[in-house]
């Protein structure tokens, strides 16, 4: 039987009789968890509606703030991961999360890895997805607060600026 999103599947590790899930089960759930969200739009006022309001509420803020970064880190809650767990995308970018030029060339990204765009006009770092998969030169990602909803895009390599590792 299959596990429904967010479940795990029993596995060999277990902490006082608790079965622990393996990092890609986590990393699957992750995006599983983000992928149920697709289409999920703002409504109303701009960074508003229901369901942006639980992202923003799981990192303590109410309506009306930008929430790619708060989105994400509903996923990675909802999966059973206790951080990150923050609306400000800079803050996910940390420097013992970050991949290194040679691991990203190398092939060490994963799946529900982040992923960065910067802002030279902001001088910092505004947008995070998910990384759902990988194409030649791209990136498959899902993405909350990007056109004003929950989407899959296809983003060039060359756009990014970071990429970062919470699971491991």
């Amino acid at each position: 039987m299959e596990p429904r999103v967010g479940e795990f599947r029993r596995s060999d590790r277990q902490v006082d009789g608790i079965d622990l899930p393996s990092k890609k089960e986590v990393r699957n759930s992750i995006i599983q968890l983000a992928t149920a969200e697709l289409g999920v739009r703002e409504e109303g006022r701009e960074n508003s509606g229901p369901r942006v309001k639980e992202y923003l509420a799981y990192v303590g803020l109410g309506k009306g703030y930008p929430w790619c970064a708060a989105f994400v880190s509903w996923c990675y809650g909802q999966a059973g991961l206790p951080s990150p767990r923050t609306a400000w995308s800079p803050a996910l970018f940390p420097k013992r999360r970050l991949y290194k030029s040679r691991e990203i060339a190398l092939g060490a990204v994963k799946t529900a890895d982040l992923f960065a765009i910067y802002s030279a006009k902001l001088g910092r770092i505004h947008h995070v997805g998910l990384i759902k998969s990988f194409a030649p030169g791209m990136l498959i990602t899902v993405e909350g607060n990007s056109n004003d909803r929950v989407e899959s895009r296809r983003r060039a390599l060359s756009t990014v600026y970071a990429m970062a590792n919470w699971v491991d």
